[in-house]
């Protein structure tokens, strides 16, 4: 892991195309801006975690039941 100091106001750049902003520290929290292309997902890791789990589920095969079966047949 890279670690950074960055002071309220300072940025630090993931490439040439995804720019991170220190908007403001507070005590714990900290407020932090991300400047990416439309086709970079930005995510909390938190909901990040849930849309795998979901993608994962949904792609799970699903056990129909011999009487769902046979009423699609």
């Amino acid at each position: 892991m890279l670690v950074f100091t960055r002071k309220a106001g300072e940025s630090l750049m993931i490439g040439d195309e995804v720019t991170i902003k220190i908007l403001s520290v507070d005590r714990d929290q900290v407020r932090v801006g991300i400047a990416a292309p439309r086709e970079i997902p930005v995510h909390r890791e938190e909901v990040y975690r849930s849309i795998v789990e979901q993608n994962k589920r949904a792609s799970r095969p699903v056990a129909l039941s011999p009487e769902l079966l046979s009423r699609l047949k």
